[in-house]
């Protein structure tokens, strides 16, 4: 059950350094897709790329949760992992807490929504558009192919397959991965219980929100939320007012720090800001928390 604090905890600084003795290993995954405008038609097929983290004794014997994580914008797959041959420090930052037993060992995936250039998510228009497309190519292309490469919860991957499994998977994002976040959030909560948006507002209309929840079929203890931000953040203001704002919608979210009493919780860095250094602190402060067994 998840049990977050009352303030974001800051990542030791020894959780920076290469660990040689228990390193997880990175994987570069090519998948098929189609471009995102024309999706539902099909005409025009993409290869892409995401980075895969896989913890140290990776087994195919085991089954591992997922932690999907979205890059934001000026931004690509490797922004926070990194790659095989130039590792990033999530992966240092993986490596010593699942050797200290700080994160519980899982698959970390990071894809990116960019379309036909690496330069797309530098486009702001552009890239809200396809973020709010991205859940076609997640739920149809990536979700499977990875899901079937890798020893995960889903028994196999069809559609019950990974509806089933749902309780073992999470979306993360920071700022326009955010956006990404929430987008996962209205369109594929059937694959997905957990929801960690950072830094990148959607809609403070919090009935809307709640409709997407109910249009999916669901309730409001089949989720759970945490959202994070820093007072310095330029999004802050927008990304609290929605918060706010759902927090106040008692029909659907009801605030608490622990799964067991709510689905939405909200945790302020003071002085945090639009920075890679806050974003990995928002993301270290989700995987301690995650599938934890007590």
């Amino acid at each position: 059950m998840l049990q977050f604090p009352t303030q974001l905890q800051k990542i030791p600084s020894r959780y920076l350094q290469k660990n040689n003795d228990k390193p997880g290993k990175l994987v570069s995954f090519n998948y098929d897709t189609y471009e995102s405008i024309s999706y539902q038609q099909k005409s025009q097929k993409l290869t892409k790329r995401a980075i895969v983290y896989l913890p140290y004794n990776y087994s195919s014997a085991n089954e591992y949760n997922v932690f999907y994580l979205m890059h934001g914008g000026w931004s690509d797959e490797t922004t926070y992992l990194g790659a095989p041959d130039n590792p990033h420090p999530l992966k240092n930052i993986l490596d010593n807490a699942i050797a200290e037993g700080k994160i519980t060992p899982m698959i970390v995936v990071c894809p990116t929504y960019n379309n036909l250039s690496v330069q797309d998510s530098s486009d702001y228009g552009l890239a809200l558009q396809l973020t709010d497309n991205y859940h076609n190519e997640l739920a149809n292309d990536l979700l499977p192919a990875i899901e079937n490469e890798f020893s995960t919860y889903a028994e196999n991957v069809t559609e019950q397959g990974l509806i089933d499994s749902r309780d073992h998977r999470a979306f993360c994002g920071f700022s326009m991965g955010s956006v990404t976040t929430w987008h996962v959030f209205q369109y594929c909560l059937r694959y997905f219980r957990y929801f960690f948006p950072s830094s990148g507002a959607l809609t403070a209309n919090a009935e809307l929100l709640a409709k997407f929840v109910e249009k999916q079929g669901y309730r409001s203890f089949d989720f759970y939320i945490f959202a994070a931000s820093g007072t310095a953040d330029f999004a802050y203001s927008g990304f609290t007012a929605q918060i706010q704002a759902m927090a106040s919608y008692k029909e659907m979210f009801k605030f608490a720090g622990n799964e067991k009493d709510g689905n939405l919780y909200y945790l302020v860095a003071p002085g945090g800001t639009h920075s890679p250094e806050n974003a990995l602190e928002d993301f270290y402060n989700c995987l301690i928390q995650l599938w934890k067994e007590n």
